[in-house]
């Protein structure tokens, strides 16, 4: 093999080759799947953090109900809680609370996905 060729075997692709043996190789392997959880375990963590009442209903903060509120022409409107369930809202006071709801959260969230990214 000449200086700066890749062996045969070597597969771009893949983040081990043949030499690695079976320790190294079941390592790496727990090593994404506790990423890979711990993504998981941290989303459900802050979609389970939206979620908030407000006049007897149960809504969840994001991108949708905000959108919903933005659409309503007045500032009452009855819309569909989480439950779907009608409350009456004003859309006004009910777009700010999500907004930071959502907000808080997605910077929180971020952080957190940030630190796990650095463990890695």
């Amino acid at each position: 093999m000449q200086k700066g060729q890749l062996p045969l075997y070597f597969c771009p692709f893949c983040l081990y080759n043949r030499n690695m043996d079976t320790e190294k190789l079941i390592a790496h392997a727990r090593a994404r799947f506790d990423h890979a959880t711990a993504r998981r375990i941290l989303r459900e963590k802050y979609q389970a953090q939206m979620l908030f009442a407000y006049h007897g209903g149960m809504f969840r903060a994001g991108p949708e109900l905000q959108t919903t509120l933005l659409s309503c022409p007045g500032a009452d409107a009855v819309i569909l809680d989480l439950y779907e369930n009608p409350v009456k809202v004003d859309t006004k006071e009910l777009y700010a609370l999500s907004q930071a709801r959502w907000q808080e959260q997605m910077n929180a969230w971020l952080v957190e996905h940030e630190a796990n990214n650095q463990k890695r």
